[in-house]
């Protein structure tokens, strides 16, 4: 619905997905709606991607995500 604003791939093939960007002057689907991200495992035959829990005590009123990086050690 809001669509995705960023995707990073693991050499895995695991997917994380930013979306729900609120950016000034930029049409929103879904101005109350929070930033969420997704996980999608690209290995699957039927990929789907599934929105990842945030922990509590995270300001979720105000996620916004424009972006989104990992880093593998």
């Amino acid at each position: 619905e809001a669509g995705s604003e960023d995707i990073d791939i693991l050499p895995n093939g695991l997917a994380f997905i930013s979306s729900g960007l609120k950016y000034p002057g930029l049409k929103s689907f879904a101005p109350d709606k929070p930033g969420e991200i997704f996980l999608l495992d690209l290995n699957e035959d039927n990929a789907r991607a599934v929105e990842l829990r945030i922990s509590r005590g995270f300001d979720l009123a105000s996620f916004n995500p424009h972006g989104i990086s990992t880093y593998v050690d």
